[in-house]
């Protein structure tokens, strides 16, 4: 597990609060490395694939404004979409009202105030070791629908670590900073297709030996062909099961 010293703590707060600087303190206090995103959080994608957590508080009057929410929109769906781990910090209530204006905010683990520092503690320690040791494999899922792609996440995620990246460039720019055991790509993807993608890591002497799996729509024995001619570990049809797409998976990555 890592210690404290090397875990790195984004806080976000929409709107300034004393309770974020609070949090702040008592998280240096506990040798956490801490960085606070206020004016700065629309610089979040600078930070999702280095961090190792996020924390977001959520203070009370945020519905009631459309900006607000707006990037809180845009927040949440940064980090969801990276599949890194955040914790929500705020009044019962409020996260309650919240929630049911953004639903997939249910995927990130809370914490009511007042703050237990002791919990809040324990609970990074736990979701960081979770998240980087555990021996869990990790997938990189490149698809320009982000939609399916939170789908594959959520069928294969309790099993594997995984990200999530919308075109290609973004799939070689991940994979030259972070190990990955295996690809999930799309065949068809506008710009940059999936073939493209697989001539481009392969010519990346780093990452040419990561398996890549295409996930395809095409179900033709032609295209199929034209799939499996690019010589890929394998190849998965987007209507396939859940059952199906993790077998498939535990297959390629047994023989690695």
């Amino acid at each position: 597990m890592k210690d404290r010293e090397d875990i790195r703590i984004v806080i976000i707060e929409i709107q300034q609060s004393v309770v974020v600087r609070g949090i702040k303190n008592k998280l240096q206090d506990l040798r956490y490395q801490v960085t606070e995103l206020g004016a700065n959080f629309r610089d979040i994608s600078s930070y999702t694939g280095k961090a190792d957590l996020f924390v977001l508080y959520l203070s009370e009057s945020i519905t009631d404004d459309i900006d607000n929410m707006t990037l809180l929109n845009q927040i949440v769906d940064e980090v969801d979409t990276k599949g890194q781990p955040m914790i929500l910090v705020g009044e019962r209530e409020y996260m309650n009202e919240i929630s049911r204006e953004k639903p997939n905010l249910k995927d990130f683990e809370r914490l009511l105030l007042p703050i237990d520092m002791s919990k809040l503690g324990s609970m990074i320690d736990q979701m960081v070791e979770d998240e980087g040791e555990g021996g869990r494999k990790r997938i990189l899922i490149v698809d320009d629908d982000p939609t399916y792609a939170k789908v594959v996440r959520g069928w294969i995620g309790d099993a594997y670590q995984t990200n999530i990246v919308t075109n290609g460039t973004q799939a070689i720019t991940f994979l030259v900073k972070n190990k990955v055991d295996l690809i999930l790509l799309d065949y068809e993807m506008p710009i940059v297709d999936g073939p493209k993608v697989l001539e481009m890591i392969r010519s990346e002497e780093s990452i040419r030996d990561i398996p890549v799996v295409f996930l395809t729509g095409v179900g033709t024995k032609e295209s199929v062909s034209r799939v499996m001619s690019l010589d890929p570990a394998g190849y998965i049809l987007k209507s396939t099961t859940r059952e199906n797409l993790l077998g498939k998976i535990r297959a390629v990555l047994s023989k690695t």
